[in-house]
């Protein structure tokens, strides 16, 4: 599958600086690749920002890849274990890249957020100061990077 990587990774970049979460904008910069309108991989991404559900778990862009490699790879069948298997693989490969470039998959740790800090359910305002202070848009473009080059590799 021929892709523009730099397109791609530009597109989750504009995404997620327009105001959808780090999960929403790596997933729908590659929707179309696998049958989705970039609205539907917004819809079925929502819930995994902010380390899921803002609970500051696994990156909201570490799920994000994680959608895609189950649109690429994973098996709908529910006694395939060779396919979910195969896809494990997959999202394991990718969370190492990613892990190894930021040490943790862990929003909270990326964020620099201190142990036992209280969570909260209200969205960020995103703001000037807010797009300095996180650096998410980083974790966005490493995700959407690692994503393209998978798929480019794949090939």
């Amino acid at each position: 599958m021929k892709i523009d990587k730099e397109e791609r990774i530009r597109r989750a970049e504009e995404l997620f600086v327009s105001g959808y979460n780090c999960s929403q904008a790596v997933v729908a910069a590659f929707a179309d690749l696998f049958g989705f309108t970039e609205k539907q991989g917004l819809k079925l991404s929502a819930g995994m920002g902010g380390g899921m559900g803002r609970l500051r778990m696994t990156c909201g862009a570490v799920s994000g890849m994680a959608i895609l490699a189950g649109m690429d790879c994973g098996s709908a069948d529910a006694s395939d274990r060779e396919g979910k298997s195969a896809n494990y693989k997959v999202v394991q490969e990718l969370c190492e890249r990613f892990k190894s470039e930021h040490q943790s998959l862990i929003c909270a740790e990326l964020l620099n957020i201190r142990k036992g800090a209280p969570l909260s359910y209200e969205a960020s305002e995103r703001t000037a100061e807010y797009y300095k202070t996180r650096p998410c848009v980083n974790m966005v473009v490493t995700a959407a990077k690692i994503f393209a080059d998978y798929l480019d590799e794949k090939k």
